[in-house]
């Protein structure tokens, strides 16, 4: 199999491992159709063979910003995000302290319009902004969701300074709002 019968292709990110994914859409007069996802393919052109297990279904408004939220072992988590209405600013933070990118941040914007995906690989705290009146997300996981595992770390750390596009302040879930600072999160080795 070739690049051109996957129909899927990986833009780099400024942190390597994660990874912005766009598939070859077919559209005409009728509306459009694309693979969002195909295990063959995404290994190709990923070179990673993940088994997803969970597929997660979100609607945030304008302004609701969800994060920074991860995993701990046993259960870390990778993620293969997308937005299927709407527009978010989707963003990663290394939390690897092996890692050349520990603490590095990289955000991208999905829509519904573009339909790219984002790769996200366990050992990284992921969030998004809602850009747009309402936003639809989707995202497959590949451990269970497990609350003893879970973590936030604080989306507006200024060791870490993410360059958010707000506006005005986001709206936050109770846990957000409370999440731990970089300084004292729980890291990968």
């Amino acid at each position: 199999m070739n690049l051109i019968e996957t129909k899927m292709i990986v833009i780099p990110t400024a942190i390597p491992d994660v990874l912005l994914i766009e598939s070859k859409v077919f559209g005409d007069e009728r509306g459009f159709f694309f693979e969002s996802f195909n295990a063959r393919a995404f290994e190709q052109v990923t070179g990673l063979k993940h088994e997803f297990v969970q597929d997660n279904h979100s609607k945030s408004a304008k302004n609701v910003l969800r994060g920074l939220h991860y995993q701990v072992a046993p259960r870390a988590q990778g993620k293969l995000v997308r937005v299927v209405q709407g527009e978010v600013f989707d963003v990663a933070v290394d939390l690897r302290k092996s890692s050349k990118t520990f603490g590095k941040w990289v955000g991208e914007i999905l829509s519904a319009e573009k339909k790219q995906q984002i790769w996200i690989p366990p050992g990284f705290a992921h969030g998004f902004l809602t850009l747009t009146e309402t936003a639809e997300f989707l995202y497959k996981t590949t451990d269970y969701y497990s609350p003893e595992h879970e973590r936030s770390l604080l989306w507006s750390d200024s060791a870490i300074g993410i360059e958010w596009p707000l506006d005005r302040a986001p709206i936050l879930a109770a846990k957000d709002a409370a999440a731990k600072q970089l300084a004292e999160a729980e890291y990968f080795t």
